[in-house]
């Protein structure tokens, strides 16, 4: 069996995404590219901290992208090859850049979600009131949603766990009447001899009729019939997550707000609001399902507090006297260009 094609079962054996599947594939093609075709058998801890350190220095990639290709090629070692990797030595890391997360007033909150309708203004919505990501807002199965409990149950979410979250009153009517339609969308490709929806690990095998089963459905089905890239059965998979994306950025540009919004933004700003609010870190932390709450410190670090709420030393002195010293001698306005002397 060829080398990518052995990469392919373990990948499926370990019931990794399809997504990291790819992203694996591709990664291991660069390497052994890089090394001019060599069979990784061949190459030792130098071709693997020379490519990764090329990453950094020449593909000048982020952190995370670095780390990424790193990952796949541990695994092509250890998990494929099954050699033990010893000491990479010097090696160029890409260097993570602190950045603090994009949060949203509520206002602006309130102008976006007017002008997203649809399936993707419940999906915005539902991001928003319950913290999820983007793919967990997507993958979300009718089962997962618990009208009683007034929560939602968010299956193998990053670092694979579950969670439990709340379900906002306000939404519940919005997604009963999303059911239904899903519904109706579902018994017509029953009736059309399809009707089967990927399922999670070897539950496909163990249930044969599961995959047809109502509860196992997509909340969020794609309009589309699509084949399974690895099956190549013919399903409704659930909405692809551009198109969320577009959505929200058309809808940031025309609400005027000056920021780079993206789904994730409705993430960042559940939480901002919801310690403002007064809510523990303790009780965001689950929410969000962060490993450490240092992860969920962040969010207070651009809580609605005006700059750590220090106050700035040109408001401790007379501003009054400044600003009229200012209006009374306004800033001269720019001259087109050849004209006047350069300053």
């Amino acid at each position: 069996m060829r080398l990518l094609d052995q990469v392919r079962v373990i990948i499926r054996k370990k019931h990794y995404s399809y997504k990291t599947e790819k992203a694996y594939i591709q990664w291991i093609k660069r390497y052994i590219y890089f090394n001019n075709k060599k069979h990784p058998k061949d190459l030792s801890e130098k071709e693997i901290s020379r490519f990764i350190s090329h990453l950094a220095i020449n593909r000048r990639v982020s952190a995370s992208t670095q780390n990424q290709a790193l990952n796949a090629i541990v695994f092509l070692y250890k998990q494929v090859l099954k050699i033990e990797l010893g000491d990479f030595g010097p090696m160029e890391r890409a260097k993570r850049p602190k950045k603090l997360p994009v949060v949203l007033t509520p206002n602006e909150i309130e102008r976006l979600l007017i002008l997203i309708d649809g399936n993707k203004g419940l999906m915005a919505r539902l991001i928003y009131g319950c913290g999820l990501r983007l793919m967990e807002c997507l993958r979300l199965r009718v089962k997962d949603i618990d009208f009683n409990m007034n929560q939602v149950i968010v299956r193998s979410g990053k670092g694979n766990k579950d969670r439990v979250t709340m379900l906002p009153e306000t939404l519940k009517p919005l997604l009963e009447e999303q059911l239904k339609r899903v519904k109706l969308i579902h018994e017509m490709d029953l009736k059309n001899g399809l009707g089967e929806v990927e399922l999670p690990f070897a539950l496909a095998r163990k249930y044969k009729n599961a995959a047809k089963e109502w509860h196992w459905q997509y909340v969020f089905p794609s309009e589309k019939l699509s084949r399974d890239p690895r099956t190549g059965r013919i399903g409704r998979h659930h909405i692809d997550e551009s198109c969320l994306q577009k959505a929200v950025k058309f809808a940031a540009r025309k609400a005027g707000i000056p920021k780079p919004v993206s789904p994730h933004a409705f993430r960042h700003s559940f939480a901002t609001h919801l310690l403002e609010n007064g809510y523990d870190i303790r009780t965001v932390q689950e929410l969000l399902g962060h490993n450490d709450v240092a992860t969920t410190m962040v969010y207070t670090h651009v809580m609605n507090k005006g700059g750590m709420a220090a106050k700035s030393p040109l408001d401790m002195m007379g501003s009054g006297s400044l600003l009229s010293v200012m209006t009374s001698n306004p800033l001269p306005l720019p001259l087109p260009p050849g004209e006047g002397n350069c300053c």
